[in-house]
């Protein structure tokens, strides 16, 4: 029974993931030029391409200009980009291998830096309280002899203000 039943299932499950593979396509922002200028670099110049002005990033928008009018999409353009001008075409990095770590050890810097903050702010505080009681009471927890404790108070009366 299950036998007979499985080519209904592929064509419900093909029939369900057509219309949204194609919707997923059709969702696909169409591509501009200025938008990707912004993510891309002159491979002479080694400058963003919005900004270059060579021979060169004349060349790379000509070439972005002839994909879009094809109906390229933006990850389309700068696929085909790296595989006409090689990785150093790209503003960032690809997120994969040692290039992650571009995008990972910010994250990681500020989550360090947070949990030092966390560890030691109630560290500071504590000393903090732990000196201004101190502060305000000199003869009281100072580690001083009673006796040595009251010489000082007298000589403090007698050579004060």
């Amino acid at each position: 029974m299950r036998v007979r039943n499985a080519p209904i299932a592929i064509v419900l499950a093909a029939a369900l993931v057509l219309p949204a593979a194609s919707a997923a396509r059709a969702a696909q922002p169409r591509a501009s030029l200025t938008d990707i200028e912004n993510d891309v670099m002159c491979v002479v110049c080694n400058t963003p391409l919005a900004v270059s002005q060579s021979p060169q990033a004349d060349a790379e928008r000509r070439f972005i200009t002839g994909l879009i009018a094809k109906g390229y999409s933006k990850a389309q353009v700068e696929r085909a980009l790296v595989a006409q001008y090689g990785s150093a075409v790209l503003a960032l990095p690809p997120a994969h291998g040692f290039n992650l770590t571009v995008y990972i050890l910010p994250a990681a810097a500020v989550l360090v830096g947070a949990a030092g903050l966390a560890f030691a702010l109630p560290r500071w505080r504590r000393r903090t309280s732990a000196l201004e009681a101190d502060a305000e009471d000199p003869a009281g927890e100072t580690g001083l002899d009673p006796t040595d404790a009251r010489r000082v108070e007298e000589d403090l009366a007698r050579h004060g203000p």
